[in-house]
């Protein structure tokens, strides 16, 4: 199996059209169809199937392709170190992580990185889902975490990490803190100004269902960042309604709301087939490979 081959396979999938992926890997569609073809041998099957017009991957496609992806996404993260150690260059990843998504989940996976990549340097982008998608597409990040990004794109690759409810949260002393039922006092939480977090993945969803669950919206205070979030509640400035992993700090008290009836997806984001470097494919195996459940502790209520 030859590197041109891998190459022209990864690009004729991601086209499924002979002709355009001649002209991206800068050879001949006879030239192009000639090495699929050798690759075809060798593999024993047909990779790609031409009914008339329409052009797809045969079941053997599809399950080659991953793992000769894989291989060219390798060899270009290999070629592409081999230049920055020439050069004397660091190590670098670029991430972007949604707004309201808890950046101290990351940081065991991060500094792990780090023992394997000496001198590695992190570049962290926070934003929307429509930021972070775009981030993406534009080729600014190597990699995403977030919740959904409300935006399909069909080279996005997305790899589920956890599903979490959204709760509400007030102050260690807040009256709802003192509370052990599960049922909360609906007047006490009626009667409640709402906090809200701007730029996250589900905020048209967060005041929808907060309207259902009858808690007013049209009075509520807005604020860009967690830490500003935490300081008007800890004024008491009202009950801010966050993701359970968000707003972590012992100075809070998170408390489940069955009636906001509100989840979210958090996943790891990727372009298919662009050229992934080895420390983005390090972190993306480290973020796959963990348990979620023992890193997913918020303060509630027992």
């Amino acid at each position: 199996m030859e590197m041109q081959q891998i190459r022209y396979f990864v690009t004729l999938a991601s086209t499924l059209n002979f002709t355009r992926a001649a002209e991206q890997c800068n050879v001949s569609q006879p030239a192009l169809t000639r090495a699929i073809k050798g690759l075809e041998a060798e593999l024993g099957g047909d990779l790609i199937r031409r009914e008339g017009r329409f052009t797809h991957l045969t079941e053997l496609g599809e399950r080659m392709l991953p793992i000769i992806r894989q291989c060219y996404d390798s060899a270009m993260a290999a070629k592409a170190l081999a230049k920055s150690v020439q050069k004397g260059e660091a190590p670098s990843l670029t991430i972007a992580v949604g707004a309201t998504v808890n950046l101290d989940l990351l940081m065991g996976h991060l500094r792990e990185l780090f023992r394997a990549f000496p001198g590695i340097q992190y570049k962290m982008h926070r934003g929307s889902g429509a930021e972070i998608c775009q981030m993406l597409k534009n080729g600014e990040v190597d990699l995403a975490v977030g919740g959904p990004l409300r935006e399909s794109w069909d080279r996005l690759d997305a790899w589920p990490m956890f599903t979490e409810a959204f709760d509400l949260v007030v102050g260690a002393d807040h009256p709802l803190a003192m509370r052990n039922d599960i049922d909360l006092d609906v007047e006490l939480v009626r009667d409640s100004q709402v906090l809200l977090q701007s730029g996250g993945e589900a905020s048209d969803e967060v005041v929808r269902r907060l309207s259902a669950a009858g808690l007013s919206v049209a009075g509520a205070h807005e604020v860009a960042t967690e830490d500003e979030l935490e300081v008007l509640i800890l004024a008491d400035f009202g009950i801010a309604v966050a993701p359970a992993s968000g707003l972590a700090s012992n100075k809070l008290r998170h408390l489940p709301y069955d009636a906001l009836d509100l989840r979210r997806t958090v996943a790891i984001y990727t372009v298919a087939g662009r050229q992934r470097s080895r420390e983005a494919a390090a972190l993306l195996n480290l973020l796959r490979s963990a348990d979620w459940t023992q890193s997913l502790k918020t303060d509630r209520p027992t």
